[in-house]
């Protein structure tokens, strides 16, 4: 091992141990593929400069999940800030990796473990952080934010200590990546309180939605339901998670088609729990419908800025409506467990696993439609 030296913020020594012996050389040539617009990919070395906080470790990245944002971002150059020539933007947010350097005495982990990232960095100081609300900080850090919040699609990536999660040798790297958006619908599913006797209707069967059911699941809930406008999404979601399904129809209204899902499911007082993954404003005004008196309502999809909501019909039942925003303190680690005692496998939603170079290539793909989560190995050492 190479031993490097460094000054922290207090100018005290400390050292930073890699993995390697070319570890100079490595951080010279971090390979990172950036958007610079839509449509518009280049893969560029960036300079890493060396560790100052000492709470911060460099991930050597293994794999990089594909989303809708990211197939968004591919599409439109971002979603309100936007990236640009002068502003390009290293891409990715769900990852996973091999701790590649850290300062031993505040690590929690060691070079050679295996990790998934948290992309999201908080003050820790902040009223929000003291009261275990860190994703509400307003001044959050999240991987691939435009303008200056650089992602993981790159051969090296820079990242609190705290948000890095040590693997289990029963979770394989590339499920590792799968915390993230499972992370999400863990999220939502400890905001509604799902309990054991529950009965759940997921809005959506993507993954957020599909993570969703089987969180719901996990979570003891009594029945389990799934709605989606795609049949072959709600074949996959009644195997994946083992709940019944409804298909509802687009033509209908969001006041008729809870009618028909509440006959078909043998649900007449309606859902307990309702967890919304669209972000479809007809959908969620559904799901409102669904839901029971005094019944959850979880908003973890998100798609249009403004929704017209049923509000007359809510306070005659008066459901809680909550919004849910990515995750916060204890999710990653519940996710974890889930995957790693193998409660809930994540291994059929990859869908395929693409090169480096051909990143662009997945970002199409999700943005098509093709597959559940897609996959981008990262680069190679060259």
């Amino acid at each position: 091992m190479k031993i490097l030296a460094l000054q922290n913020d207090r100018n005290r020594k400390r050292s930073v141990v890699t993995t390697s012996t070319s570890s100079l050389t490595s951080l010279q040539k971090n390979l990172c593929c950036l958007l610079y617009g839509p449509g518009k990919a280049r893969f560029e070395h960036r300079e890493v400069t060396p560790i100052e906080d000492p709470r911060d470790y460099l991930v050597r990245i293994s794999y990089v999940g594909v989303c809708r944002s990211d197939a968004h971002f591919w599409t439109h150059g971002g979603v309100m800030r936007m990236v640009s020539d002068e502003k390009p933007l290293v891409m990715g947010h769900e990852a996973s990796g091999i701790v590649h350097s850290v300062v031993p005495a505040v690590a929690s982990v060691m070079p050679g473990d295996r990790v998934s990232i948290e992309p999201s960095f908080s003050y820790r100081r902040c009223k929000q952080c003291k009261a275990r609300r860190y994703n509400l900080y307003a001044g959050m850090k999240f991987a691939a934010d435009p303008p200056d919040n650089h992602g993981t699609l790159a051969r090296l990536f820079r990242t609190p200590g705290d948000f890095v999660y040590k693997i289990p040798d029963s979770v394989s790297l590339e499920e590792a990546v799968l915390v993230e958006p499972f992370s999400v619908a863990v999220h939502g599913a400890r905001l509604a309180g799902l309990a054991p006797g529950h009965v759940v209707l997921v809005q959506g069967s993507g993954n957020i939605g599909l993570l969703a059911a089987a969180t719901a699941k996990a979570f003891d809930a009594k029945e389990v339901f799934v709605s989606d406008i795609n049949q072959s999404k709600l074949d996959f979601a009644k195997s994946f998670v083992g709940c019944k399904t409804f298909m509802s129809d687009s033509n209908s209204s969001p006041q008729l088609e809870p009618v028909r899902m509440k006959k078909e499911l043998g649900i007449d007082e309606g859902a307990d729990v309702v967890l919304e993954c669209t972000g479809v404003e007809s959908s969620v005004q559904t799901g409102i419908y669904a839901s029971g008196p005094g019944g959850v309502v979880v908003q973890i999809g998100l798609e249009k800025p403004y929704l017209t909501l049923p509000v007359l019909h809510m306070c005659e039942k008066e459901p809680v409506f909550k919004t849910a925003w990515r995750y916060a303190p204890g999710d990653y680690e519940v996710t974890l467990s889930f995957i790693s005692s193998g409660r809930i496998s994540v291994r059929s939603l990859i869908s395929t696993i693409v090169p480096f170079e051909k990143a662009p290539d997945a970002w199409e793909m999700t943005k098509n439609g093709h597959g559940i989560k897609n996959l981008i190995q990262s680069v190679q050492d060259d």
